[in-house]
């Protein structure tokens, strides 16, 4: 029994996930403008607060686009750019915020070395805009990088222009590939198909990421 009830959750998101049209187009209709509140808020958390780094990012602008192209009745693209964009702007941010603030904490101060802090300061103030910039385009990572710009002092104005840049780019390329997909018919009727193959592909920066920390930390023992 027990087994069964830690089952059924599993059982209903993939549900959800393949039979997407006939599981969101219901809800999206039900929910209208609150809809635009709902996707604001998953793209605010995921990029502005460090515990939600799970929420999807680029997937969600490209189906909620897709949507857009194959159900204008339920979301508009002329709404949705703004709504990600600003949503994408304000979480980093706030999240740059928190960082400016919580290398204060005395706490942090004790335990932090002053050479790690040193080394995130010169990081920064060297590749501050790259990384601000690309690190959007990497999942997992671009949750992380405004914190760590303002745990190290990097010039506000700095990190507000490149972080502009950077969510411009990144709202406007998912828009319209999600729009302009969702124009074609072969991703009409494979709508679910293709939205777990762009979440797969989502992934790929952030475990390419991960693989050449880990090849980098493997050679530094080795040595």
């Amino acid at each position: 029994m027990q087994l069964k009830l830690e089952v059924a959750p599993l059982v209903n998101l993939i549900t959800i996930l393949t039979h997407l049209e006939q599981s969101i187009v219901p809800l999206l209709t039900t929910l209208g403008s609150w809809s635009y509140i709902l996707l604001f808020a998953v793209i605010f958390l995921e990029t502005g607060m460090v515990v939600f780094p799970f929420l999807p990012g680029e997937s969600l602008i490209f189906l909620a686009s897709t949507m857009a192209a194959t159900h204008s009745d339920a979301l508009s693209i002329q709404i949705l750019v703004p709504v990600f964009f600003v949503a994408a702007v304000i979480g980093d941010t706030v999240n740059f915020e928190i960082g400016r603030h919580l290398i204060r904490l005395p706490w942090l101060q004790r335990h932090l070395p002053q050479s790690k802090q040193q080394r995130a300061q010169q990081f920064f103030a060297k590749y501050g805009a790259k990384a601000v910039m690309f690190g959007r385009f990497v999942p997992l990572v671009r949750t992380f990088v405004p914190l760590s710009a303002g745990a190290a002092k990097m010039s506000q104005p700095t990190f507000a222009i490149w972080n502009l840049v950077g969510v411009g780019i990144w709202v406007s390329v998912g828009c319209s590939l999600g729009y302009f997909f969702g124009s074609i018919s072969f991703v009409q009727n494979h709508l679910s198909l293709c939205f777990l193959g762009i979440m797969a592909a989502a992934l790929i920066p952030a475990a390419l990421v991960a693989l050449i920390k880990g090849w980098r930390q493997q050679r530094i023992s080795y040595k």
